[in-house]
Formats: C-alpha cells, sequence, structure tokens
C-alpha cells in the first residue's frame, strides 16, 4: 500500500472553497491537460453520497484508460472521499479534508493506493506512478491557488 499526504493553505472562505470542490465539473479544472481527463457521465451540479463519476484518463505507456469513482462519505464544509470502483489501480481512496485556519482554508489529501502486477507494479511505482501523482497533485495545488485565493476574502 502507498500513500499520498498533501496539504495546502488558500486565501478563501471555507465557502468559497466547499462551493468550488462540492461541484463535480471543477474536476476538469484542476486536472493537468496532458492526462486528456473528460468526464463521461453527466454530472449534477452537487455531489451526492453514492455518486458515481466515470471519466477516462490517458496515462503514459498505459493509453485511455477507464475510471469508475463514487462519492462517498460526505461532510458538508469538511470532508468528503472518493473511492475507485474501476480503473488503473487494484485499490484507491482519496479523502478531501478542509480547516478553516483562521487565516485561510486548509485542503487536505489523503490518498491511500495499490498498484496491479505485484512486484512489477511496486517497481513500476518507484520508477513512475509516485512521480506521476505528485506533478497531479503539485498542478492541483497550483490550480486551487489560481482558482480560489483571494486578497479580500
Amino acid at each position: 500500500m502507498h500513500k499520498i499526504h498533501r496539504e495546502q493553505v488558500v486565501k478563501a472562505s471555507l465557502e468559497q472553497v466547499w462551493d468550488f470542490i462540492k461541484n463535480p465539473n471543477n474536476l476538469n479544472a484542476i486536472t493537468p491537460l496532458d492526462l486528456d481527463f473528460e468526464i463521461v457521465s453527466n454530472l449534477p451540479p452537487q455531489m451526492a453520497n453514492g455518486l458515481l463519476i466515470e471519466y477516462r484518463i490517458k496515462i503514459p505507456f498505459l493509453g485511455c484508460q477507464q475510471w469508475l469513482t463514487e462519492i462517498k462519505h460526505i461532510r458538508p464544509m469538511h470532508s468528503f472521499v472518493d473511492e475507485q470502483r474501476i480503473g488503473p489501480y487494484r485499490f484507491w481512496y482519496h479523502y478531501h479534508g478542509l480547516q478553516d485556519t483562521g487565516n485561510g482554508v486548509k485542503i487536505i489529501d489523503d490518498v491511500t493506493y495499490v498498484v496491479p502486477f505485484g512486484v512489477l507494479g511496486r517497481f513500476i511505482n518507484l520508477l513512475f506512478i509516485r512521480k506521476m501523482l505528485k506533478l497531479i497533485f503539485d498542478y492541483r495545488a497550483k490550480m486551487f491557488e489560481k482558482s480560489l485565493s483571494r486578497d479580500d476574502f
């Protein structure tokens, strides 16, 4: 099992950050363009427990991959989870948390994942997957900053 933990503070109100995050259509805005991310399912303007989101994503060396995630454990203005149902990982569990710091909102990402292919998969994770995920989360951080931070919050 592998883990990723990221935190960032954006200068915005909790309401502004939650309004952005609760809309699953905003996934496009925080996903790197080179992944050719495409949401396939019709999405409501606000996530709900049990919402299934189907999308395609281009993974280098593997090509276009179908991915189906389920939104779970929503605690409005606080947290939610997306969990892979179908996709490139044997297991993917992504906790999204929000904390009002008094000087902005801390966005927390805790991901637990398992790669396929046993020992070969672990080797590929060391060489490639871990680096790719770091780049994706670095991009997300930039896009959260760009989309959410306000001097006048």
